[in-house]
């Protein structure tokens, strides 16, 4: 009994350890496009009718991190509850979060260079945080 709850415990450690590793890589990755994309010109300005706002980088750093964790949460809740069908589920909805997430790029006045940019940043944490949050998933 003592083997199979140690082997538990260091099993749901590394399933700990690849999630956090998954969003730091993803939070490194917007980090590295960000700054490449200011490079090429990006000014990352949105204007909507409640004024103008610029996406600065610690801004695009904490929000990363902030909803890569809310899907580590978000699977953590499914595979209490769900079990078996937490990854389908969990999966279903990251990809929903993904392109919806897009949408309002398009609805704020931006330069097109803007929109390109964001959109490859949402895209990018989608690309890093859905295979690897699955592959941990129980």
């Amino acid at each position: 009994m003592t083997a199979s709850l140690t082997t538990t415990r260091s099993a749901a450690a590394q399933r700990r350890l690849r999630r956090a590793t998954a969003i730091v890589g993803a939070t490194a990755l917007n980090g590295l496009l960000w700054g490449a994309a200011t490079a090429l010109g990006v000014d990352f300005v949105l204007t909507d009718s409640m004024g103008t706002a610029a996406i600065t980088l610690p801004v695009a750093l904490i929000f990363t991190a902030l909803f890569g964790l809310l899907g580590w949460g978000t699977l953590a809740l499914l595979e209490r509850l769900a079990r078996q069908r937490a990854r389908a589920i969990w999966t279903g909805l990251a990809i929903a979060v993904a392109l919806l997430s897009i949408v309002p790029i398009f609805l704020e006045g931006a330069t097109t260079g803007t929109r390109a940019a964001l959109t490859a940043l949402h895209l990018a944490v989608a690309a890093v945080l859905v295979p690897a949050f699955r592959r941990t998933s129980r």
